[in-house]
């Protein structure tokens, strides 16, 4: 039985160290160069790059509709994405740009509110895209005065 085991283990040892040596005889060159493209590929990524990532409506009556746009350029050097956008209410609605975005182009994200709310208000948009980071905030805030309302301010007698 001593002498199975042993006469295995030393079959099992010269098997591992012979399949070792011919490792690199085996590597496909055809292979390499795939891989090598693959990871060169891998490290083209798009960027988003806002002129601005937060828009100020100002004093506006309730109810009022407003609309923005945000511009962006892709700065990357692979075409941009967007799979979401998404807002943190359903008073504002962002509308992304259906098309991939090629690098040095410019796009656009149309993002409308319905003007509802009262006093300051700030809504932020999440957008969803195939960037490194994977997602970019953006905001937009209002002074909401209530339907009907005085102005808010001083008055005199």
């Amino acid at each position: 039985m001593k002498k199975a085991i042993l006469t295995l283990s030393v079959f099992s040892i010269l098997a591992f160290v012979s399949c070792k040596e011919n490792a690199s005889s085996k590597v496909k060159s055809d292979n390499v160069a795939e891989a090598a493209e693959r990871d060169e590929a891998g490290k083209q990524v798009p960027v988003m790059s806002f002129e601005k990532e937060e828009h100020d409506f100002g004093t506006i009556e309730q109810g009022t509709a407003q609309e923005t746009i945000f511009k962006f350029t892709n700065t990357g050097n692979a075409p941009l994405v967007i799979t979401d956008a998404t807002s943190s209410c359903g008073c504002t609605v962002p509308d992304p740009p259906k098309d991939p975005i090629a690098p040095g182009e410019v796009g656009e994200l149309v993002v409308k509110f319905n003007g509802s709310g009262q006093n300051q208000v700030t809504k932020t948009i999440t957008v969803k895209a195939n960037t490194e980071k994977g997602s970019e905030l953006l905001r937009i805030k209002a002074f909401v005065n209530p339907k009907g309302a005085a102005p808010v301010g001083p008055t005199s007698k």
